[in-house]
């Protein structure tokens, strides 16, 4: 019985979600980052955000993924949470918004915003996102951007690491979705 209990806790310390993986490096894939996106400061005509860095532990390996984050004051009152998605099955075809938590109606009018923004709309269909996450909370909105690029795939067996680049294109679709939902969240 103490064998088996013994045996369960080494396990649990060794898969503990807040125990960061053997190889992480902090900061050294936002200075990647950073060098990538070619900015001097965190800032595109005045629209100001921040990046940070997470990791995610797989088997035997480990990603170090980068999030862009957006706070701006907001004129709605309340609570809510909406997640942003490309839909189609195969091909990219429009802008989809999911209500997680509070106001489903505000969900529709921000979805229909989005696509109503041209600008907003032609840079959000070809931007590469894993994750786009928007958060009403104490009247501030909270932008969370996850880009498959911009992140390090780290690797034990065989040991390799790698950085994952944006590209020109990519780097410019994230800089105008950014600037976009400033402006439209400014309006909310």
């Amino acid at each position: 019985m103490m064998v088996t209990t013994t045996l369960r806790q080494r396990l649990s310390d060794l898969f503990r979600a807040d125990r960061a993986p053997a190889g992480y490096r902090p900061g050294v894939t936002l200075a990647h980052l950073r060098r990538n996106l070619g900015l001097a400061t965190l800032e595109v005509d005045g629209v100001a955000f921040e990046i940070i860095e997470r990791t995610e532990s797989q088997l035997l390996m480990h990603l170090v993924l980068t999030e862009f984050v957006l706070r701006l004051p907001a004129a709605t009152e309340g609570s809510a949470s909406y997640e942003v998605h490309h839909s189609g099955a195969i091909r990219r075809n429009s802008i989809r918004v999911r209500c997680r938590s509070g106001n489903p109606a505000l969900g529709r009018e921000l979805q229909a915003q989005l696509l109503a923004d041209t600008t907003l709309f032609q840079a959000l269909m070809p931007l590469d996102f894993k994750r786009l996450r928007i958060d009403l909370h104490d009247r501030q909105w909270c932008v969370r951007l996850e880009h498959m690029g911009g992140s390090e795939v780290v690797n034990r067996l065989p040991a390799f690491r790698r950085y994952i680049a944006l590209s020109p294109p990519q780097r410019t679709h994230l800089l105008q979705t950014l600037k976009g939902l400033q402006r439209l969240l400014s309006s909310f």
